[in-house]
């Protein structure tokens, strides 16, 4: 998908105009899917803003631009991933005040719900329900976005499931999982 030739980035380049595009037509859908994968509206919105920089400082190099919404998802899974490796490490700090807590945007019960549900999985786990069925990829497509094996998409995903039956109860049945709505 990257070819190895180098063109020159900045202001002004060529192939901004394309970049910005397709930066309008996707970035909702990919902080929707950040939104998912973190439970976090800040910081899916930070994941966002990564993922696009990254994916714009590769543009020039893209050989096929017909397969950039499974790269962009590619990008965002592998940093939501990379930070959650980080921050296992981060240490918190005891103060006398609590911090200011932004204001959420209203969810609906079975929103917050879910939300709840996702967040106490492994990142890994989460990502695999994310994208199967938030995102509606098969385990194929699953697999290549996360570099790893259909079993491994399929014992994921039977583990997650598991997780949520057992953390949701009789509520399981009743859901009706569908991309969050942004409520900014």
């Amino acid at each position: 998908m990257i070819s190895r030739s180098r063109p020159s980035t900045g202001p002004g380049s060529p192939w901004d105009g394309e970049f910005a595009r397709y930066f309008g037509e996707r970035a909702h859908s990919l902080r929707s899917t950040a939104f998912l994968l973190c439970g976090d509206w800040h910081q899916a919105e930070d994941l966002t803003q990564a993922a696009l920089l990254k994916l714009y400082l590769a543009w020039p190099r893209l050989s096929r631009h017909d397969a950039l919404d499974a790269y962009a998802r590619k990008i965002v899974l592998r940093t939501f991933l990379a930070e959650h490796r980080r921050s296992r490490w981060k240490r918190e700090r005891l103060t006398d005040t609590p911090p200011e807590l932004p204001a959420e945007p209203a969810a609906s019960g079975q929103d917050l719900l879910i939300r709840q549900a996702l967040a106490v999985l492994a990142p890994k786990q989460r990502a695999v329900l994310v994208l199967r069925y938030f995102e509606d990829l098969s385990v194929e497509e699953t697999a290549q976005a996360l570099g790893c094996s259909t079993g491994t998409v399929k014992s994921q995903a039977s583990r997650g499931l598991a997780t949520l039956r057992n953390r949701l109860g009789p509520h399981y049945g009743a859901l009706t999982f569908s991309a969050p709505s942004e409520g900014r």
